[in-house]
């Protein structure tokens, strides 16, 4: 039986899509799943995007991000690497949100597991400072919430608005262990919220979804409150 993965597709300029840059990612994808035994389920489009643009300018990628976080893609082949960002940071943090999930992105031109832990010390000193940016992952939640609520809309016809978290039953514990978490200590750092998150749930607090906690829930609890 043919496993079903997804793909990711981006081109930057109509001077590409001319040349049959899509046609050729297609193809190239098409060869690898072959190969293992792979059925493209749903294929994610950017056309005519930078992959030096931000996750907020690029509606197909967010869309992709938040079915990752839902549990429901595990692996996603894409042409190279530059498809996802040509920026080395940008891409990194993309591949950081992806290997954070358990999803595995696989380049179909080299057959490569681009979220596969390696010794590289570009790659290594980079995922060490992801924590300091603050902004790009706001964006990031942004663009993740927009693309949730268009699915939403697709799904049910409707988007009503979301009951904060601590409005339901059994929440309003959780809610204060998470301020409790992210009060600043007398004389030391706050704490993060992928820490946050991994505290929650070795501590067996539940999310709304009965998944694991992630950073992005933690953030985006904090900033409603």
């Amino acid at each position: 039986m043919a496993i079903p993965v997804y793909s990711y597709l981006r081109y930057s300029s109509q001077s590409q899509a001319d040349h049959d840059s899509l046609r050729r990612q297609r193809e190239t994808i098409a060869r690898l799943a072959a190969v293992r035994g792979m059925t493209i389920a749903h294929e994610y489009t950017d056309p005519g995007v930078s992959g030096t643009r931000e996750l907020a300018d690029r509606p197909a990628l967010a869309a992709l991000l938040d079915a990752v976080e839902n549990g429901e893609i595990r692996t996603v082949l894409v042409e190279r690497a530059d498809r996802l960002a040509r920026d080395l940071i940008v891409g990194e943090i993309i591949l950081g949100q992806f290997r954070d999930a358990g999803t595995a992105v696989i380049a179909a031109d080299s057959g490569a597991d681009l979220t596969a832990s390696d010794d590289d010390p570009s790659k290594r000193l980079i995922r060490q400072v992801l924590g300091a940016v603050a902004e790009y992952e706001k964006s990031a939640l942004v663009a993740k919430m927009r693309a949730a609520r268009e699915r939403m809309r697709r799904e049910t016809g409707r988007c009503e608005g979301v009951k904060p978290f601590g409005s339901l039953p059994g929440e309003a514990e959780t809610l204060e262990r998470i301020h409790q978490l992210r009060r600043k200590p007398r004389g030391g750092p706050r704490m993060g919220y992928r820490r946050i998150a991994k505290t929650l749930t070795a501590e067996g607090h539940p999310t709304r979804s009965g998944r694991p906690w992630q950073a992005s829930t933690v953030q985006a609890i904090l900033a409603r409150a």
